[in-house]
């Protein structure tokens, strides 16, 4: 039975990764990565972490012909964005999933990392 009260729920932002009580836009994180020459595509997620709550994951389409050198990444990345925020997951996929819109699908990115 309806008591007469209604409860308003916010929507679950996929863009926004919740990691030891810091929010981390993922948004934020993708920008500077797709400037590294190596990188077609990626998608920033949250990946579910027993101590932090969750990290950054990433997943990352390469360009034609090249190879992905993850110390040299993260070695690019401390020089662009805060240690905190550099991709502790990463996995490289031949494209990245998408709506019937054509926009990545964020929680189809982060089935990838489970």
């Amino acid at each position: 039975m309806w008591d007469g009260y209604f409860r308003i729920l916010g929507r679950l932002s996929v863009d926004i990764i919740k990691s030891g009580g810091c929010r981390l836009s993922a948004l934020e994180i993708e920008a500077p990565l797709l400037d590294d020459p190596s990188i077609a595509e990626c998608a920033v997620v949250g990946v579910i972490d027993d101590v932090w709550g969750e990290t950054v994951g990433m997943a990352v389409v390469l360009r034609p012909a090249l190879v992905l050198d993850l110390d040299a990444l993260r070695v690019w990345c401390r020089v662009r964005i805060s240690t905190y925020k550099i991709p502790k997951e990463i996995r490289v996929v031949e494209s990245l999933p998408r709506s019937t819109k054509g926009k990545v699908a964020k929680p189809a990115v982060t089935a990838l990392f489970h």
